[in-house]
């Protein structure tokens, strides 16, 4: 379905069940610190964000995808507890960090880790920006020795 497609059947079919939905929002009478009264409280408070859904057929409707990308670091975040320093879980944080980018462009983690381990030594500095980039996952070289 293109994305104009998509926009179209939102505004006919979602739109009239969100203003249903808001409506009754308004109309119930609980107490305002019970769960119920918060969350639609809160739904009342952001009406206008989650309307936002029926402006753009581009946008989707779950975080699916943020949320698979973020699931090895919540995995991993009982067992950085035991970090041995703040430095040690920062560089466990950098080291996680490249390595999901690597996945969000389709390299193989541990080549491209073994790829940063024996070149990035060799360079004469990396202050350089450019000098960086040239080992960011997106990088054409890259993607043809990490893939």
């Amino acid at each position: 379905m293109s994305a104009d497609e998509r926009l179209q059947k939102r505004q006919e079919e979602l739109q009239p069940l969100m203003e249903d939905f808001f409506a009754w929002c308004r109309r119930q009478s609980v107490l305002a610190g019970s769960k119920l009264g918060r969350a639609i409280e809160y739904s009342l408070k952001y009406k206008e964000t989650f309307k936002t859904i029926l402006k753009d057929g581009h946008l989707v409707l779950s975080n699916n995808l943020a949320e698979r990308a973020i699931k090895s670091l919540v995995m991993g975040r009982k067992n950085w507890l035991f970090s041995q320093s703040f430095e040690g879980a920062k560089a466990t944080a950098i080291i996680m960090s490249l390595l999901e980018t690597a996945k969000r462009h389709q390299l193989n983690s541990e080549k491209y880790l073994s790829y940063l381990l024996e070149c990035l030594p060799n360079e004469e500095t990396l202050v350089n920006k450019e000098v960086l980039e040239a080992y960011l996952p997106w990088n054409k070289v890259v993607q043809e020795k990490c893939k």
